[in-house]
């Protein structure tokens, strides 16, 4: 371990100093922070999770990005028209706006971005040749690479199959990001290593499972609201230690500037029950919540022609609402989580998106005489005759398995918990192998149609791990699919997801919470929903 930190500061040290961009050299202001998770690439077209997405997020731009309160605003695109069937997307793009340097280039000087990079970004993203785990994205939405067009060097245009309304959400989204294809023509697979976009930083180095250094883009086309060009940071370094431990110490050394999701084994020491700071931390940082769109939840197989429904309790629906009453998940989120995050007492849908409404949807809150009332009517008065049902989970959702297992058998319904290693549950989930099991959906896109397409009956498993069918659900869905009105979308979406409440596919745990550590000398760092690392406003003042 020794070894591992000086290696860290020879590295480092040397390139902050050619890059003069350490914090005590001269006025210049970096910011710091760690991802445990590692990252595997910085090619958009694979920014697949959190870390991959925050480091692609500072080199890249997409036509169109979410703000603070996850509206679609310009980003590339300063504006754009839709045709009257909502088929045909025109997009306008910004003028001033240069790809980073890079040897690729005549000279080695990055060149202005056109309407024929968009189109070449989009098609090599569904070209199976790339084999981008985005690709997704398009499918049964365009027909092929000729939807997407360059109609001059400044006007983008998208043409779709079908009106698809949250189609703009998608676009936000990183594998959405805009690349030269001189600089991807060049490296080959070696791009993820020598990324070049147009955003607010440039690559300077990555040394991999170590450490990586990205500096200020002097010729970022954004500015401030008084013509300051952004980003204010002179850069950004990611170290790449894997242990959460080695994080909360540098943290405390204020060798990094923030942390993300406190670890279980250092809840106890930071925050209260309640989820506030404890005495001795007040002052020292901040502690900053947010809704995260993320929902936690037991998910119930439905396919009524597969043994495994057809001979378990759960494939009635007085079981499975008598699960969703039996357990207290206030209890559940104060205790084992610090009060980080929400109980699911609403619908599928998490708090943070426009479409939540827990007055309007309803879902389970904690009642154990609902609960018995559900089993006798059922047949299982006390939970007399009813089999002991398995529940599948990984290693780290084991207390939680435990929590829920404990309080549903005071009502009379025996779990048995069995965890299995991560990759053995979701290839279980996709092949409807998994009866009961633990899941989480987190948002690709700040939309409800992300939650809901769980339990379309035309989709596969993922996303329909439940192979939810409803007929009355899967037309609202068609429906809501083709309004282009957000509010009357919206309560479609709470209708479909009523319906899903009512008939009980999921036991709903609790909505997601950003919760961050910042040191107080940091300014301009917002967050949402969607949990970004936005620093292209980010100040450290010291």
């Amino acid at each position: 371990m020794k070894a591992k930190v000086i290696f860290f500061a020879v590295f480092l040290g040397v390139i902050l100093f050619n890059s003069c961009s350490s914090r005590t050299s001269g006025n210049k202001h970096v910011f710091h922070y760690n991802e445990t998770t590692g990252i595997g690439t910085l090619d958009p077209a694979f920014a697949k999770n959190q870390a991959i997405i925050w480091a692609v997020h500072q080199l890249y731009n997409t036509l169109v990005e979410t703000d603070d309160a996850l509206q679609i605003v310009p980003s590339l695109a300063y504006r754009w028209d839709v045709s009257a069937d909502r088929k045909v997307y025109t997009f306008h793009l910004r003028p001033g706006v240069f790809f980073h340097d890079n040897d690729a280039f005549p000279k080695g000087k990055g060149r202005s971005l056109t309407a024929a990079d968009v189109a070449y970004s989009f098609s090599r993203l569904i070209d199976p040749s790339t084999a981008s785990s985005g690709a997704w994205i398009f499918n049964d939405r365009v027909e092929d690479k000729d939807s997407f067009k360059a109609l001059d060097d400044s006007t983008f245009q998208l043409s779709l199959k079908s009106p698809f309304a949250p189609i703009l959400g998608l676009l936000s989204m990183q594998y959405c990001s805009v690349v030269p294809k001189e600089v991807v023509d060049k490296y080959g697979a070696d791009f993820r290593s020598h990324p070049c976009g147009t955003g607010p930083f440039k690559f300077k180095a990555w040394e991999e499972g170590q450490a990586m250094i990205l500096t200020k883009n002097e010729n970022y086309f954004e500015h401030d609201s008084t013509g300051a060009r952004l980003p204010y940071l002179d850069g950004v370094k990611i170290t790449l230690l894997d242990s959460k431990a080695t994080e909360f110490l540098l943290f405390q050394q204020g060798e990094l500037d923030f942390i993300n999701d406190l670890d279980a084994s250092f809840k106890d020491e930071v925050l209260t029950k309640k989820g506030d700071l404890r005495k001795d931390w007040q002052g020292r940082i901040v502690l900053s919540k947010h809704s995260y769109l993320n929902t936690e939840y037991l998910g119930i197989l439905m396919d009524k022609d597969n043994p495994l429904v057809t001979n378990s309790p759960l494939r009635m629906k007085a079981v499975r609402q008598a699960i969703n009453y039996g357990f207290d998940r206030r209890k559940m989120v104060m205790y084992l989580y610090n009060s980080k995050g929400m109980p699911a007492e609403s619908g599928f849908i998490p708090a943070g998106l426009p479409s939540f409404d827990s007055s309007v949807v309803k879902g389970y809150s904690y009642n154990p005489v609902k609960a018995r009332e559900l089993l006798k009517s059922a047949g299982f008065p006390d939970g007399e005759g009813l089999p002991v049902i398995k529940l599948l989970t990984i290693p780290i959702y084991s207390d939680i398995a435990g929590f829920i297992a404990r309080q549903l058998e005071e009502v009379g319904i025996k779990i048995q918990i069995e965890v299995i290693p991560k990759s053995l549950l979701l290839e279980q989930t996709a092949k409807s192998e998994a009866l009961f099991f633990r899941g989480s959906w987190i948002a690709d896109f700040p939309e409800g149609e992300n939650y809901l397409s769980v339990f379309y009956g035309g989709n596969p498993a993922p996303p329909n791990y439940t192979r939810y069918n409803n007929p009355k659900f899967d037309a609202l869905y068609d429906q809501a699919m083709v309004t282009e009105n957000d509010s009357v979308r919206y309560k479609l979406y709470q209708q479909m997801d009523q319906m899903v409440m009512d008939d009980a596919p999921v036991v709903p745990l609790f909505y997601d919470e950003v919760v961050r550590l910042i040191h107080p000398y940091v300014h301009g760092f917002p967050t949402n929903g969607l949990n970004q690392l936005e620093l292209r406003r980010t100040r450290i003042e010291k």
